[in-house]
């Protein structure tokens, strides 16, 4: 799936896990390769656009789902009252009036009349009201409850009005309600988690489902009771194609129109005449970062000083060079390189196998007679666990795999189709390591990642990371608007994480978009290329 529904990832946004080498939002304008399209003729309505997905949606209620694929899908298909802008500034969407006072701890909305689902039936406060009663419902299995719960008093005050009032300001105050609204009259009185609406959803957005079909295509089809004006394009079409290299030549030979380009496809083979005649291709470094997580019940990895070994024993740059083309930067954190809340301060580990079989060593991890390192009979072996049809992914485990042997790590490496590698190995726990990537979000609240109250059988705290500092540090950025606080605890945050090394933060890939060069009204800006995907269109002539 490729990332381009901002304003679901965004606002949603809890961070999402990414299965593949994706679009993502572009957050330096500069750095973003080519411009935007000079408009010589009226925008057209019709035609199509073929989108190649490596995995599959688990399920269309985006509540419900922590996947990129089933977000992405989801995202255009609903509405809600706030969205980023293409410069990331928050801005009215589903709302017709927004206000703010209180020193941000009041909020009062009035929604658009004449707001429409797709079924026809009037989308009004009163299934607000029902999304939000919903989240803080204690039975609805959701990763994402932890804005609506630091709500204080919610009210609604008319057929189109809400208000709601914090104890304290609230930095997601406002991303609180960039959340998607869902429709009351459908699921009212429905079990959510067995509800059928999960595969037939109704919403509000530009686009309407009009099929699902398991394991192949889903399609969409514009909305022509959408409020913003039906998308030019008729229909979104995802094939679901479990191979990056398959999707490539399904593009090559014209079956494919947008897909996120591996940096060998980008570097050589997407090169000349013939390729810049047919595509636009985009360059920038992606607002998500890939890392190599640990189960932090085994007992392998129970010792940071073990996971610091592991760190140190990690050419990041060699993996970048070898698994990216180097295409990418190093990151140490969860944070973006550049950004104001990214700790400059901290200073990556250094590659030094010498010294982390020294650290392993002090922790007990002796050589064996085969090489491998023991501690109480206990071989240091594990098998790291990697999502099919990512190459990039795997060549990243392949390079971990071999750094690891020359310290005495024994690491095996298995691959995992995508709705399988979450439902039955990431959602329960049931890995040793897995290699995996998180979008980035404007907001540096990640909360619902780090936080130990997100460690569940559907939280995003997988890895089963807690510490008290950390929770207080999460609790208190979160509940301050004020970005010199924020940095401070932040910052702290980050240096606990680098100390303790949950994750081996790896790198943050630059993505690299390509798209048919009939497709118009693609305009790069802070906020990536597709923040404006309902305005994109093609001409009559080319249409398909």
């Amino acid at each position: 799936m490729y990332i381009f529904l901002f304003r679901a990832l965004k606002a949603l946004g809890l961070l999402l896990l990414i299965p593949l080498c994706m679009l993502r939002v572009c957050t330096f304008f500069p750095a973003c390769a080519a411009g935007g399209d000079e408009v010589t003729e009226q925008p057209a309505y019709g035609g199509r656009i073929l989108m190649g997905s490596i995995g599959e949606p688990s399920n269309l209620i985006p509540y419900l789902a922590s996947d990129s694929a089933s977000q992405e899908v989801a995202g255009l298909l609903y509405t809600a009252p706030l969205e980023y802008d293409k410069n990331l500034q928050i801005v009215k969407l589903a709302a017709e009036e927004w206000e703010v006072s209180d020193d941000g701890c009041f909020m009062r909305f009035r929604l658009r009349p004449g707001l429409k689902w797709q079924d026809g039936a009037p989308l009004t406060a009163d299934d607000v009201t029902f999304t939000y009663t919903l989240m803080t419902d204690p039975k609805t299995p959701t990763a994402y409850a932890a804005d609506f719960l630091n709500i204080k008093e919610y009210r609604q005050t008319g057929p189109l009005s809400f208000e709601v009032r914090y104890d304290v300001p609230y930095a997601r105050a406002a991303i609180t309600w960039m959340h998607p609204i869902l429709p009351k009259h459908i699921l009212e009185g429905q079990d959510i988690v067995t509800t059928p609406f999960a595969r037939n959803p109704v919403g509000a957005g530009p686009f309407r489902l009009k099929s699902w079909e398991s394991g192949s295509r889903i399609t969409l089809e514009a909305n022509e009771l959408y409020f913003r004006g039906r998308p030019y394009l008729d229909q979104v079409v995802y094939r679901i194609i479990p191979d990056l290299s398959t999707i490539f030549l399904e593009a090559k030979a014209g079956k494919i129109d947008f897909l996120g380009l591996t940096p060998q496809q980008y570097l050589r083979q997407t090169v000349g005449a013939e390729w810049e005649k047919k595509w636009k291709k985009y360059k920038y470094l992606s607002a998500g970062y890939t890392f190599m997580g640990f189960n932090l019940k085994s007992p392998l990895f129970a010792d940071q000083r073990v996971r610091q070994a592991l760190s140190m024993a990690v050419n990041r740059r060699d993996i970048i060079k070898g698994a990216l083309w180097g295409m990418g930067e190093p990151t140490i954190g969860p944070y973006k390189p550049g950004t104001w809340v990214y700790n400059d301060a901290l200073s990556p580990y250094p590659f030094d196998p010498a010294g982390a079989a020294a650290l392993l060593a002090e922790a007990g991890w002796i050589p064996g007679p085969d090489g491998v390192l023991r501690k109480g009979g206990l071989p240091f072996r594990f098998t790291l666990l990697v999502n099919q049809g990512n190459g990039e992914r795997i060549k990243v485990a392949i390079i971990l795999q071999q750094q690891f042997k020359a310290i005495g790590v024994q690491v095996s490496i298995r691959t995992v189709e995508w709705a399988a590698f979450i439902k039955e190995f990431v959602n329960p726990g049931r890995f040793d390591a897995i290699i995996l990537a998180w979008n980035i979000l404007d907001d540096p609240d990640i909360f619902d990642v780090w936080h130990s109250s997100a460690i569940s059988a559907n939280g995003l705290n997988f890895v089963h990371y807690r510490n008290t500092e950390v929770d207080n540090l999460l609790e208190e950025a979160r509940a301050t608007a004020d970005r010199p606080r924020r940095k401070l605890l932040y910052d702290r945050f980050q240096e606990i994480l680098h100390e303790e090394q949950p994750y081996l933060f790896l790198y943050v890939p630059y993505a690299l978009p390509m798209v048919q060069a009939r497709f118009h009204g693609i305009a790069p800006a802070p906020a990536g290329i597709t923040y404006n995907f309902d305005r994109w269109w093609v001409p009559k002539a080319l249409q398909r």
